[in-house]
C-alpha cells in the first residue's frame, strides 16, 4: 500500500529546507553550464562531494545578493519521506511559490534536489519545472541511479551534466587554506617548496574531501569502506551481478595496476587458469558497470579509427590517486602511478578528451588531450629526468609524436621541481607538476 505523507510533514521539510545554515565550504573549480531552460544533473563518484557542490551554489547566489528564500536545497535521504511521490515533490514546491510567487516571476528562484532518485516519478516534475521556466533546478543522486547516459534520456534533452571529482590539488590547498593567491611565476621559493611538499601529501592521500588531513590508517580504512560501497550498492545490487568473486578479481586488478594496458583476455585467461568461471562478456559488463559507478577511469589508443580503438588495449586509472595505497605499495613506482592518475584526473577536469599514443616508432606517450578548437596537448608524466635513460625514454617518445602531431603542443612533467639537466629539443616544454596543477 502506498504511503501518504501528510501535509504538516511537508511543510515542516520545506520549513526546514529554508532554514538550514550553510557553513564554510570549500568552493570547487567546476564548470555550470550557462544555458538556460536545462536541468543541471551533478554526478559523479559516491562521497566526492557532491551535496556539498549544492551547498556552495546555494552560498554563492545568497553572496551574490538573492534572497535566501530563493535558494530551496531539499535533501530527500530522509527517513521521514519513505515513500514519496513525485505528487508529495510536487506540493512542496507549489507550496514555496504560493509563499514567495515574486521569485519565480522574477527569475530569481533555483531548486535543488538532493539525492533525486529516491523520489518515484521525479523525472516528468523536473521537466514540467523546467518547462515552465523561471527556475533554475540543480539534481544529483548516487551513481547507483542517477547515471549519466539516465539522466539524458529521463529528462529527454532537458538536462546537462556536472561531473564532480573528488578534490583537484588546487582544491586541496583551498580546502587547507594554503591556496596561493599569485601566480606560480612570482612566488617565493620558499612557498614553492612547501607546495611541492604538499603536492606529495595529495598524491599519497587523494582528493576525498572526508579523507584530507587524516591518520594513514584511519584514512586507509575510509577509502577501503567508499570502494567496498561503490561496488556492492553500485554493481552488484543495482545490475545484480551473478560472479561477486570475478567481479571482486578485476576491480582488485584494475585498482592495483594503474596506467597499465589492460588486456580483457590476458584477465580472462588468469581467471579462468585459476578456476573462476566467467565469461568475456561478463568481464566487459562489469568493466562498464565499474566505470558507470566512477571507481575508475578508462582511456583509449588514440585512432581515427573505431574499430581499432576498440582493438587496442585501454589504460586503466582510478577516480582518485588516493586510492592507489589501497591496492599497491611499490615505492617511486607507486608514486608515479599516482602522478600519472592526478594529470589524467585534472585534465578531465579542464574539459578535455584524453587518449593515449602509440608513435609510429612504437613509444608510447602517456597522454593526447584534446579539447575543441584548441591545439592537441602531447604529455609525458615522469617522476624526474635525472637519469639519462629516462631522460631519452621520455624526450623521445615526445618528439616522434610530435613528427606525426606537428599542431600539437608537447609538453613533460615532473614530480621533481628543478629543471632538466638537458636542454630540451626545440618544440617540447617543461613543466614542474606543482606549478602545472595550478596553472
Amino acid at each position: 500500500m502506498e504511503r501518504k505523507l501528510s501535509r504538516d510533514l511537508l511543510r515542516l521539510k520545506l520549513d526546514e529546507s529554508l532554514t538550514v545554515p550553510i557553513g564554510e565550504l570549500t568552493p570547487r573549480d567546476v564548470h555550470v553550464p550557462g544555458i538556460g531552460n536545462k536541468a543541471l544533473a551533478v554526478i559523479g563518484v559516491r562521497r566526492g562531494g557532491k551535496t556539498s557542490f549544492l551547498q556552495t551554489q546555494v552560498a554563492e547566489r545568497i553572496g551574490a545578493g538573492r534572497p535566501r528564500e530563493s535558494q530551496l536545497l531539499i535533501s530527500l535521504e530522509d527517513e521521514r519521506l519513505v515513500g514519496m511521490t513525485a505528487a508529495d515533490l510536487g506540493w512542496v514546491l507549489e507550496e514555496h511559490a504560493r509563499r514567495v510567487p515574486r521569485l519565480k516571476e522574477e527569475g530569481l528562484l533555483t531548486i535543488y534536489l538532493d539525492e533525486v532518485h529516491l523520489v518515484e516519478g521525479w523525472e516528468s516534475l523536473v521537466r514540467r519545472v523546467i518547462d515552465e521556466g523561471g527556475t533554475e533546478v540543480f539534481v544529483s543522486g548516487s551513481s547507483a541511479k542517477l547515471l549519466s547516459r539516465e539522466v539524458a534520456t529521463s529528462l529527454r534533452g532537458r538536462g546537462m551534466e556536472i561531473l564532480i571529482h573528488p578534490f583537484s590539488f588546487r582544491e586541496a590547498l583551498r580546502h587547507e587554506g594554503r591556496e596561493p593567491d599569485s601566480p606560480w611565476e612570482q612566488l617565493s621559493p620558499t612557498d614553492r617548496t612547501s607546495i611541492d611538499a604538499r603536492l606529495r601529501v595529495y598524491l599519497e592521500e587523494g582528493g576525498f574531501p572526508e579523507a584530507q588531513s587524516t591518520d594513514s590508517r584511519d584514512r586507509l580504512a575510509l577509502l577501503k569502506g567508499y570502494v567496498d560501497v561503490m561496488v556492492l550498492r553500485d554493481v552488484i545490487e543495482r545490475h545484480g551481478s551473478s560472479n561477486p568473486q570475478a567481479l571482486r578479481w578485476l576491480q582488485r586488478h584494475l585498482l592495483s595496476t594503474p596506467g597499465g594496458n589492460f588486456s580483457m583476455k590476458k584477465l580472462y585467461d588468469s581467471l579462468r587458469s585459476q578456476g573462476v568461471p566467467v565469461s568475456k562478456d561478463t568481464l566487459y559488463s562489469y568493466l562498464d558497470h565499474l566505470q558507470d559507478a566512477f571507481l575508475i577511469r578508462t582511456i583509449s589508443m588514440h585512432s581515427h579509427s573505431e574499430r581499432q580503438r576498440m582493438a587496442n588495449p585501454r589504460k586503466v586509472y582510478p577516480i582518485d590517486p588516493g586510492l592507489i595505497p589501497l591496492y599497491t605499495r611499490l615505492g617511486r613506482e607507486h608514486e608515479g602511478r599516482a602522478l600519472e592518475t592526478a594529470v589524467l584526473l585534472e585534465l578531465e577536469r579542464r574539459g578535455y578528451e584524453v587518449d593515449w599514443l602509440r608513435t609510429p616508432a612504437g613509444w608510447e606517450v602517456d597522454f593526447l588531450a584534446q579539447r575543441t578548437g584548441e591545439i592537441p596537448l602531447l604529455i609525458q608524466v615522469s617522476l624526474d629526468t635525472a637519469n639519462e635513460e629516462t631522460w631519452e625514454r621520455e624526450v623521445r617518445a615526445l618528439t616522434d609524436a610530435q613528427d606525426k602531431y606537428s599542431d600539437g603542443k608537447a609538453l613533460l612533467i615532473t614530480l621533481d621541481p628543478s629543471p632538466p639537466p638537458h636542454e630540451l629539443p626545440e618544440g617540447l616544454e617543461w613543466r614542474a607538476a606543482s606549478q602545472w596543477f595550478l596553472d
